[in-house]
């Protein structure tokens, strides 16, 4: 693994890589208030023997990467999809296989559609379509609406408060299939939130606009599209994955049976080989 800060633009990006760059490379984009470390590193190593040059990278105001003041950000959802050209420039790559996951997936389709000649194929995971109206599709749980309305109520610049609320998170998001390891997954957020140095900064993405421009144009997406997603996602009920699937020409969609808005490592396996089967096809 190696690690390098790109700066660009007035923004500061890090990112790690897995494998060998001669191979075809694969670009990671995370969701909302997550840092680069939610692509769990055995994942992205597993990408990587399967023959790729796999880059992961925080977004901003995650992990590493530049960040702001809390209120509203100075970038939108366009920046961020810029950003991800930002990370292929400063890898000297050309185009990309790209994966995305939930917030990162509305990049990743920004991303597709904006700079078609950049993505070599694109996989969504857990995420919905943009610019197409969602209303009539099953909307967020009531139990995790309410959760995240309590979040309003924390103190994110307090260690504590933000951490157990994140652990909660972690805990709501997760699906049937699996048991929830809380244990395991407060050990990784509170290194994350040392790393991040805070998630106070990450709240920002919730106050993002932008994506506009792609009103109705999901169909014209050049890119293969591979959609992975959850049957008991608690954010976008797969009913998002599969619309995003049907509304894309030649999308194609693989149902994480009991799966949650997660990336959970009795998955690893399966969502590897969907990846890898999709890359090379």
């Amino acid at each position: 693994m190696s690690t390098r800060i790109i700066s660009a633009d007035g923004v500061q990006i890090a990112t790690q890589s897995f494998g060998d760059p001669a191979d075809p490379p694969i670009l990671l984009i995370m969701g909302a208030m997550a840092s680069m470390l939610w692509w769990p590193e055995e994942l992205c190593r597993k990408l990587a023997t399967g023959g790729h040059h796999v880059i992961r990278y925080d977004n901003r105001d995650t992990g590493l990467s530049t960040k702001y003041a809390l209120g509203e950000p100075p970038y939108s959802f366009d920046d961020m999809a810029e950003d991800a050209l930002r990370v292929l420039d400063g890898h000297g790559i050309a185009a990309a296989h790209v994966v995305a996951m939930s917030l990162g997936g509305m990049i990743g389709q920004i991303v597709a559609l904006a700079h078609p000649e950049r993505v070599l194929s694109f996989t969504a995971i857990s995420t919905s379509p943009i610019g197409t109206d969602t209303a009539h599709l099953p909307q967020a749980t009531k139990a995790y609406m309410d959760h995240a309305e309590a979040g309003g109520s924390v103190d994110w610049s307090d260690r504590g408060q933000a951490t157990g609320f994140v652990v909660k998170d972690a805990g709501m998001l997760a699906g049937s299939a699996h048991p929830f390891d809380e244990a395991a997954a407060r050990t990784f957020i509170e290194s994350d939130y040392d790393r991040s140095g805070g998630y106070l900064s990450a709240t920002n993405h919730f106050m993002l606009k932008g994506g506009d421009a792609r009103q109705g144009r999901l169909h014209e997406m050049q890119a293969p599209l591979l959609v992975i997603h959850g049957t008991d996602d608690p954010i976008f009920p797969v009913e998002h994955g599969a619309a995003l699937a049907e509304t894309v020409p030649g999308g194609k969609l693989v149902r994480i049976e009991g799966g949650g808005h997660e990336l959970h490592r009795d998955d690893w396996d399966r969502i590897a080989a969907a990846i890898l089967n999709h890359t090379k096809s």
